[in-house]
């Protein structure tokens, strides 16, 4: 199977992963190649996955994603954002603690 996973540069793993869990994303797993090392963490919404990555140089912060669902407005009510139209659809950009910067959308029929 084919697939492309983003890697978002993150400080705190742990902190950024309890950031996507409101997104509807769920902690998959985590290595450190030793304790107190950098932390890479996998979080995943049904087939999307996202890598999170404390070491430096995996990616550059302030990073766009785009992640399309059912219903902006109640991801962007969630996280006290406000959703306006555009002429694909619907949007709201969130900002996740690190920076990177996540577009969430609903697209017109």
């Amino acid at each position: 199977m084919d697939e492309l996973i983003p890697v978002l540069r993150v400080e705190d793993a742990a902190a950024t992963a309890g950031w996507y869990e409101r997104l509807g994303f769920t902690k998959q797993w985590e290595h450190r190649f030793e304790p107190g090392l950098p932390a890479f963490v996998e979080v995943a919404r049904g087939g999307m996955r996202i890598f999170l990555s404390e070491h430096e140089g995996d990616a550059r912060p302030g990073t766009l994603l785009y992640l399309r669902v059912a219903d902006v407005d109640a991801v962007a009510a969630e996280f006290g954002a406000r959703a306006r139209d555009v002429p694909w659809g619907r949007e709201a950009e969130l900002l996740d603690p690190d920076g990177n910067r996540v577009r969430v959308g609903t697209p017109t029929a």
